[in-house]
């Protein structure tokens, strides 16, 4: 135990060396190391900032929202809202590939190929936007919006098409805009975008109080509050393109076929693994309705939001990746392993310290919070909170995966563990009950992706080292 304080206070005196507003020297290679890890902590504290900020924002606009729309004509806007985030994938993993080509321009201090990764990857994604676009307005008429979503009274059925529309223009405009956060990503620079977004939240909330005065429709509140992120993303835009990277502006001048084709590459990549990912984390509540019925969803969904709360290091894991690719790139070798086993080791006891109190007093809160029908068992728990841990490893050492060519290996792993959770947790419910399903994530993930990443990871770092 003297030791853990002991690493801590190290750790809390580290920090204050290396955080400050002014940037390090990064001439020597210490000051590049501080340098790296302010840049993680200023984009991983600015993070959990917004996420704090839009938290309670929503605090505010549920309710607002919920009184002045009706159950029908919100459960509508969420409903269209969780299409859309389906379809989040749309861009084919591009805006990642981008990241880890910027990341890796940055560590060999190339602009130049910088410039070419943005201008082929806005160009490719500008041109997915606008097929979608044709195919969307080719169906969009053929389609009984109110049959898809369900609704019945003559407002919700009148607002349905609407407001899909809406969403839908919305997404499409989003997608080439999403370099801007992919290049501020990709130079560790992450804190400016978050920075805007609270620009963002303010200007839709603005626009969500200034429909519900002049009673808009459902259609004209979602336009007023889905288009403060998509304001507050052009002025960055803008101002990136403008003043900080000018030279990065797209120009078509500068699409290279070549890069197009292995960005897209590398992006098919990102994009199955978030593909395997959905799977397993949408199939929790799929296989819990099937094997065990509906109403056993509600008390598994009610742990699995309380220990949401203590997955909030993951602002801070977040921030690694394109460090990572930037040391790999300009040869730092021994930086990257150092940083992924202080990575590992901080993730793991920080989570286990935070989630600690959710496990012991987690009979306790959920009674309070929601109600004693819901009080859930010891193996649930545990399950989570060993799944909190798990998730803050494999946050650490998936940010160090996507950076480099270990990615396709990494997709096997994922694959398998997600593709296996699924199985066991269809055997593992029907003989062990809802805390089977936890339970079934944490055995396929730790025999899949935690022992063979930490090897896989390990084994190269080594072997870079020794040239």
């Amino acid at each position: 135990m003297s030791r853990i304080i002991g690493l801590i206070v190290t750790n809390w005196l580290k920090l204050k060396t290396i955080f400050q507003f002014k940037p390090h020297d990064i001439t020597n290679v210490e000051g590049k190391s501080h340098e790296r890890y302010r840049r993680i902590l200023l984009t991983g504290g600015s993070t959990a900032v917004v996420k704090i900020f839009s938290a309670a924002i929503n605090l505010i606009t549920v309710p607002l929202t919920v009184h002045y729309l009706g159950s029908e004509r919100y459960g509508l806007w969420m409903a269209i809202s969780s299409v859309i985030t389906l379809m989040g994938f749309a861009d084919l993993g591009l805006g990642n590939g981008l990241l880890n080509a910027v990341s890796k321009a940055n560590g060999r201090n190339n602009v130049n190929e910088a410039q070419v990764a943005v201008s082929s990857t806005f160009f490719i994604l500008l041109g997915i936007s606008f097929l979608l676009f044709l195919i969307f307005i080719s169906i969009f008429p053929f389609i009984s919006w109110k049959d898809v979503f369900n609704v019945r009274s003559a407002l919700a059925v009148r607002e349905a098409g609407p407001t899909m529309f809406t969403l839908v223009m919305i997404l499409l405009i989003n997608i080439p805009l999403g370099i801007i956060q992919r290049i501020q990503d990709g130079y560790q620079e992450g804190y400016r975008f978050q920075l805007w977004l609270i620009l963002g939240s303010l200007v839709s909330f603005a626009g969500l109080l200034i429909c519900i005065y002049f009673k808009g429709s459902l259609t004209w509140l979602v336009l007023a509050y889905s288009g403060g992120p998509i304001i507050a993303t052009t002025l960055n835009g803008i101002h990136l393109f403008s003043k900080k990277r000018k030279s990065l502006i797209p120009n078509f001048r500068f699409f290279n076929l070549k890069t197009g084709k292995a960005l897209i590459k590398s992006g098919l990549v990102f994009f199955l693994l978030g593909l395997f990912t959905l799977l397993a984390n949408a199939s929790d509540d799929i296989v819990i309705t099937q094997t065990l019925g509906p109403s056993a969803v509600a008390g598994y969904e009610i742990v699995k939001k309380l220990f949401f709360f203590s997955m909030f290091t993951q602002y801070i894991i977040q921030p690694l990746w394109p460090a990572f690719a930037e040391a790999m790139e300009s040869g730092d070798i021994a930086w990257a392993k150092n940083t992924v086993k202080k990575g590992l080791m901080l993730s793991i006891i920080s989570a286990a310290i935070i989630s600690l109190p959710l496990l012991i007093f987690g009979k306790q809160i959920v009674t309070i919070w929601v109600s004693a029908q819901y009080i859930p068992s010891w193996s649930l728990l545990v399950g989570f909170y060993v799944f909190v841990l798990l998730g803050n490893y494999g946050g650490v050492m998936s940010t160090f995966l996507n950076s480099g060519p270990l990615l396709s290996k990494q997709l096997i792993m994922v694959g398998l563990a997600g593709t296996g959770s699924v199985l066991l947790k269809i055997f593992f419910s029907l003989n062990f009950g809802v805390s089977g399903i936890i339970w079934a994530t944490v055995i396929s993930y730790s025999i899949f992706f935690i022992v063979p990443s930490y090897k896989l990871a390990f084994n190269y770092l080594n072997s870079k080292l020794r040239g």
